[in-house]
């Protein structure tokens, strides 16, 4: 059954690069190096077995939105994810020029 969208506040350590993250209830990857971590298979589900990293791999922009695309690297999978206003501008322009 898809439950779609589920909001969660918590508090997370990157496991890619140990900053600690204050989650707002739609915090899906760190701030600072815009890793994320394979958990949901709906938004906030928390249901994904796989539980790997999340590269980032490409920003993508879409309607004036951007999302960073993330691949698991244990399993493949890609998801793209609306970038927050506190990520890293650094990071980003990095990532956007990466491709």
């Amino acid at each position: 059954m898809d439950r779609g969208f589920q909001k969660r506040e918590e508090n997370f350590q990157c496991e890619n690069c140990g900053c600690t993250v204050t989650g707002d209830g739609y915090t899906n990857h760190c701030p600072q190096c815009l890793w994320s971590k394979h958990v949901d298979v709906n938004p906030g589900d928390r249901a994904a077995e796989c539980r790997g990293m999340m590269r980032p791999v490409r920003v993508e922009s879409r309607s004036g939105e951007h999302r960073i695309v993330h691949r698991c690297v244990a399993c493949g999978k890609e998801q793209p994810n609306r970038a927050a206003r506190g990520d890293s501008p650094d990071a980003l322009v990095s990532l956007s020029s990466a491709g």
